[in-house]
């Protein structure tokens, strides 16, 4: 079942510094609420209910808010954090309808354990850790999974073949590397010793060459 993110917001007269630290010491959090052509309103929301919906999956979903008796729905498209606290100061929603077709980077999750690290010591890399696609706004998914399971030694997964939700386009470009297995960096070069030993023992040695100019006889 698909959960309901709601959020009760408020409108606020006053903008600036000093007027968003007033209202993070009232336990609430300043915004902008935009979209479908109306002007930008300032907003501001109890800052522990926004983080609870964050926690919930809310980042990537439908979100129901209250203004001034009436609903709407928007997306949470940019949050900023206090870099020391981590707690929210700002927020950007979008209005958009339930329905609407939008863009949207979502989490990738990796699934499963490569066979290339369970069997052969390899190390997996994720290269980005988002996929930017376009689709209903009342379906967007939480993340993108991808199983990683069969992937062996350099070997990987591309943006192309990760797998949407019907109805999904995916927008970052198809050949982008997502995750790949990769020799840890001891087996890289213990194979490079080895190759290494192997070419100086393959040297023949030129019966009868004369030798070089000052080497012992």
């Amino acid at each position: 079942m698909t959960q309901e993110f709601k959020l009760a917001i408020q409108r606020r007269g006053e903008t600036g510094s000093t007027s968003s630290r007033k209202l993070r010491g009232e336990g609430k959090a300043p915004g902008v609420l935009y979209g479908h052509g109306g002007e930008p309103t300032n907003v501001a929301f109890d800052a522990r209910a926004f983080d609870d919906l964050l926690h919930r999956g809310a980042r990537t979903a439908l979100v129901t808010l209250t203004l001034d008796g009436k609903s709407d729905t928007a997306l949470i498209r940019e949050i900023q954090r206090d870099p020391v606290t981590r707690r929210v100061v700002h927020a950007d929603l979008q209005r958009v309808s339930a329905h609407e077709s939008v863009h949207a980077r979502l989490p990738i999750a990796t699934v499963g354990v490569a066979l290339g690290v369970r069997e052969f010591g390899g190390v997996m890399d994720v290269m980005i850790h988002e996929l930017e696609v376009e689709g209903p706004a009342d379906r967007l998914p939480d993340r993108i999974e991808i199983d990683v399971s069969a992937l062996g030694i350099h070997e990987h997964v591309t943006a192309g073949q990760a797998p949407l939700p019907p109805g999904f386009k995916m927008l970052t470009p198809a050949d982008t590397i997502v995750v790949s297995i990769e020799s840890s960096k001891t087996a890289h070069s213990l194979e490079e010793s080895a190759a290494a030993a192997t070419t100086e023992q393959a040297v023949p040695e030129v019966i009868g060459a004369k030798p070089a100019e000052g080497a012992p006889e």
